[in-house]
């Protein structure tokens, strides 16, 4: 089987492909933003690459029509929300074209493919409690705007031209590899960076109140290969743990894992202008269609995601604990 990831050269992708590589009778083929020899999770290894701008029609349609992929899963995004509160029309011209460019070759070529689509669980933004599938959108940054885009036009040419797509509505995730820009990676950075004298003991944070849903996105991708093969086109699935944590607890676990004395400090820049209290999702339909569930616990990402950072400034973790 031939699939297609677009993104596979970024943080999920590259872990993406780490899953598939583990699976038999797999042909995988990667749409990236840079060309081969650029994209460390990928040269090397047995997937073919593809440098392509996805907002490009014709560049879209020329990489379709020479895979002709069986299956496709679009990771390509600008995932980072305080940077679309920045440029909004950056984020949302890039996450909509593209996909837009995507859907529609796969119609003009007439691909029989199953096509798995990442929205976000920022489509629920400002909605409380417990979230399910059926929770109404109330998007609260550019960023969440865009997903909604992504969502429904996944939705609509399912409806409107019967094309085998399939949603996934991931909340949190986070794990080795991740840059910064994104509290877990943001603070292990932090702390590797001290631990190797490269910064000074004071960890800048923001808000530190908010809850949020994390997964192992070593469990997220697991979750996208099982929802492309085994999930009801036309239907969307949260991707989550169930379980809330704070920001406070997650600061709290990973200084827990550093024996220098960091004093931490509260950065208004990095406050964004709007923050839901507390997000936890509901991943029942999942899991009743596919079985999946989370195996790596919320502390053994974080241990991980510090130890890589450790390893990018020449830090021994071993020594640190």
């Amino acid at each position: 089987m031939r699939i297609l990831i677009t993104g596979a050269g970024g943080f999920v992708g590259g872990h993406l492909v780490d899953h598939l590589l583990t699976l038999p009778d797999l042909s995988l083929h990667a749409a990236v933003f840079f060309p081969p020899g650029q994209n460390p999770r990928l040269d090397g290894r047995p997937i073919a690459q593809y440098e392509v701008d996805l907002r490009s029609a014709g560049a879209v349609r020329s990489i379709l029509g020479a895979v002709q992929p069986d299956a496709i899963i679009h990771l390509a995004a600008l995932a980072d929300v305080g940077r679309s509160f920045k440029n909004p029309w950056e984020t949302l011209e890039n996450n909509i074209v593209a996909q837009i460019n995507l859907q529609q070759a796969i119609l003009n070529l007439n691909l029989d493919a199953r096509i798995l689509v990442i929205s976000s669980a920022e489509v629920y933004g400002a909605a409380g409690g417990e979230l399910d599938e059926d929770t109404p959108f109330a998007p609260t940054n550019p960023y969440s705007v865009s997903k909604v885009a992504q969502d429904m036009l996944g939705l609509q040419y399912h409806l409107s031209h019967d094309m085998k797509i399939i949603r996934a509505r991931p909340f949190n995730h986070i794990g080795p590899s991740q840059k910064g820009g994104f509290v877990a990676a943001d603070f292990a950075a932090q702390i590797a960076a001290i631990e190797a004298e490269q910064q000074e003991p004071v960890m800048y944070v923001g808000n530190l109140a908010a809850e949020r849903d994390f997964t192992d996105v070593r469990d997220v991708v697991r979750a996208y290969y099982l929802i492309l093969m085994q999930g009801t086109p036309g239907d969307v699935y949260n991707v989550c743990s169930g379980k809330a944590y704070s920001i406070q607890y997650l600061l709290d676990t990973l200084l827990s894992h550093s024996a220098i004395d960091i004093e931490v400090r509260q950065d208004p820049t990095r406050m964004r202008p709007s923050d839901v209290p507390r997000r936890v999702g509901n991943a029942d339909r999942l899991r009743q269609r596919t079985g999946w569930e989370p195996t790596i616990s919320f502390e053994q990402t974080l241990l991980d995601i510090l130890n890589d950072w450790r390893r990018y400034y020449g830090v021994d973790p071993a020594a640190q604990e």
